[in-house]
């Protein structure tokens, strides 16, 4: 008999916040992170907003020498976690390291880094002398492997790399390792820093962002009939899974059950989703019947939906195929408020996703003027205002490049 496996601690910093609750509190407002980027000059892109975080200021939760020896994305990285092992309450000092461990995500790792030391060598006088911090700096790993050095926790550590189902990704498989036995503590997530001139040229020559530069904070507008592209964002998320045992025992606080989790591949382009959603219907299937649900009995999804004119469809196609218009069930595309963070946002819609069951809220798809008329029938999404209703369960969807698709679902104990 598998292990079952909570969430007991939570902490982000982000576009909309640095805390769990500055977070929330501006989703429920139907905010929009979206402007103009400040990070370096992006006159000369076809996309020149993203959603940036703001004020960050690490040295609240991170040492000089950490800041020093990390990338902006690693920063990320430990600021949240700092944040998700304060409210989860651990004690690890009290606990066995080698049943202690961390799964993190990162799509792009350190891009900063690795630009900033090449255009240093490139302007120079062309003498190789790289900082000695370049690599660890650089390496995508090195996120998990700081916030393990910071506790101590010498379990199970890696990284996981699926593009934007990237911290989708790392929560099942801390799921999974949590209720194989073979950890008790799992701190996961995602984060990412790809606001990048290197990055934002890459997809802005990609066509696949947004290119409303002169209404930046509406750009993102999932599922409206004029959706330009995605909006690119930044920052992390993480999350405390616990095997629910051990919880109970230490008299943590529990926010949700994770319950079911799968992933699928479309095996179909290198960038576009499958038309017609198929492997990402079939991770949907796959999560509802790991956590013994029927589709007319899941409550909420927040879909993966980054205001993309293929994607956003494609993904409603795949709804459609699963759910058939459930009268039940309700769905929101939070990347309208947030921006996408990439490898880092599955975390994020995740923790959006467990508030939600918390607190009974359904938050807003913003943006929204018009519908696609191409949205299939009986598909209701939350739109402009937050919904209040009951929530047992909450799905969450995360697809990326390469047709990666992870879904991950939540329920209240």
């Amino acid at each position: 008999m598998m292990n079952r496996v909570v969430v007991t601690g939570l902490g982000t910093i982000n576009p909309l916040g640095s805390t769990i609750n500055e977070f929330w509190n501006n989703a429920l407002l139907g905010k929009s992170s979206s402007a103009l980027i400040t990070r370096f000059d992006a006159s000369r892109f076809r996309t020149q907003l993203a959603s940036e975080v703001k004020g960050f200021t690490p040295n609240l939760n991170l040492d000089r020498n950490e800041i020093k020896r990390t990338d902006l994305f690693t920063q990320y990285a430990i600021y949240s976690a700092a944040q998700a092992v304060e409210d989860s309450g651990l004690d690890f000092a009290k606990m066995d390291p080698f049943d202690t461990g961390v799964i993190w995500g990162a799509g792009q790792g350190g891009m900063e880094t690795f630009e900033n030391e090449v255009e240093s060598y490139v302007k120079g006088d062309y003498n190789p002398r790289f900082s000695p911090f370049f690599v660890p700096k650089l390496i995508i790993n090195m996120a998990s492997g700081m916030i393990s050095m910071k506790y101590g926790l010498q379990g199970i550590n890696y990284t996981t790399v699926s593009a934007c189902a990237t911290s989708n990704t790392s929560i099942m498989d801390a799921f999974n390792y949590i209720r194989l036995g073979k950890a008790k503590v799992i701190i996961t997530g995602g984060s990412e820093a790809p606001i990048t001139p290197a990055s934002v040229g890459g997809f802005s020559a990609l066509k696949a962002m947004s290119t409303r530069n002169d209404d930046p904070s509406t750009a993102c507008r999932p599922f409206d009939i004029d959706r330009d592209g995605f909006v690119m964002a930044e920052g992390a998320g993480a999350l405390v899974l616990e095997d629910y045992e051990h919880a109970k025992k230490r008299g943590a606080k529990i926010y949700a059950e994770l319950s079911g989790a799968a992933m699928t591949a479309d095996a179909y382009h290198m960038t576009s989703p499958h038309p017609e959603g198929l492997g990402a219907s079939k991770a949907m299937q796959i999560a509802l019947k790991e956590a013994k649900l029927t589709p007319a009995e899941l409550d909420y999804l927040n879909l993966h939906a980054t205001s993309t004119p293929v994607g956003d469809i494609a993904e409603l196609n795949a709804v459609n195929k699963v759910f058939n218009g459930s009268k039940n069930l309700h769905v929101n595309a939070t990347k309208s408020m947030t921006g996408h963070l990439l490898g880092a946002a599955g975390a994020i819609e995740a923790i959006l996703s467990i508030k939600s069951i918390n607190e009974g809220v359904i938050l807003p798809t913003i943006n929204i003027q018009q519908l696609d008329p191409n949205i299939p029938e009986g598909i209701q999404i939350v739109i402009g205002d937050p919904l209040e209703r009951k929530i047992k369960s909450a799905m969450s969807n995360a697809f990326g490049f390469g047709g990666h698709n992870a879904t991950v679902l939540f329920r209240s104990l």
